[in-house]
């Protein structure tokens, strides 16, 4: 019927239903490419999101926008439809208690002069990694610390590289840290924020899937994979965590997001300090 969201567009001649079977090719598509499982309630979110770019490109419906991504001419348009379909839901000193851990207890349990390379493997917008880069500037200065922050999202890392907010996002940052790594906007950015060029440097941003972890991303002291296990069934969240398990330096420390756990899971010894807070031992093979 006219105005339903599943009803043919009367100018391009498209219809924006997405069928069950149709939900499952992408379905399958979206596991295969980056891991992610799409249960049966988002197929109304897939058909929003997709409907969008296939309205877009002119084309006919989901069939044909499914064989596009499977084309060799689909190819560049595979990053599209993995930036319209990742949520990216987030914002600074998300689920505090973390920070909290990470200042008293993590950073503690390292040398003082200790190098510190440190992974967040969901940056979405930027606000985690920066949160992360706070705590680590003002617990260990400018030096002896890296921060790599990764997303499969090419879209919001370009937003995180910026690092410009609405000032809103700002209401959870604590006073001390805002003065000292904020910005307020002027004129044009009136109603921004931005953060300091000395704490962007600090951050290394990079497009990552994590079905496919480079190579050289390992002796790693401290990873943050918070709220991404959600998206994966369980043979995805054995497969990833085993390699992230693998990369992380006897000793360094596994930060999951408060709704996740690894219970279930056959992975390496790991000592849990609370729930989603883990410490690989210091006598563990790397």
């Amino acid at each position: 019927m006219s105005g339903s969201p599943f009803a043919p567009d009367p100018q391009t001649g498209w219809s924006s239903r997405l069928s069950n079977e149709e939900f499952q090719l992408f379905r399958s598509f979206f596991l295969e490419r980056i891991g992610m499982h799409l249960p049966d309630t988002k197929q109304m979110l897939v058909a929003s999101r997709l409907g969008r770019r296939i309205a877009t490109l002119g084309l006919k419906g989901f069939g044909e926008y499914h064989r596009l991504l499977r084309s060799e001419e689909g190819r560049e348009e595979i990053q599209h439809a993995v930036d319209l379909i990742t949520t990216n839901e987030t914002f600074f000193f998300r689920e505090p208690e973390h920070f909290q851990i990470l200042e008293t207890t993590i950073l503690p349990s390292f040398p003082a002069g200790q190098f510190l390379k440190a992974w967040c493997a969901a940056s979405s917008t930027g606000e985690e990694p920066y949160t992360l880069a706070m705590v680590l500037h003002h617990a260990r200065g400018n030096d002896h610390w890296q921060l790599v922050a990764s997303d499969v999202n090419s879209e919001v890392l370009e937003t995180a590289r910026k690092g410009i907010y609405p000032i809103s996002r700002a209401e959870r940052i604590p006073e001390a840290l805002l003065k000292a790594y904020c910005r307020k906007g002027i004129g044009d950015y009136d109603g921004s924020f931005l953060i300091v060029s000395q704490l962007r440097g600090k951050v290394e941003f990079y497009r990552i899937n994590l079905l496919d972890i480079p190579s050289n991303l390992v002796d790693l002291d401290i990873v943050f994979l918070r709220n991404v296990l959600i998206y994966f069934d369980a043979n995805v969240r054995q497969e990833l965590l085993t390699r992230v398990v693998s990369r992380i330096r006897p000793g360094g420390w596994l930060v999951l997001g408060h709704s996740e756990s690894l219970v279930g899971l056959h992975l390496p010894p790991l000592h849990q300090l609370k729930p989603s807070v883990y410490q690989k031992p210091r006598g563990a093979h790397p």
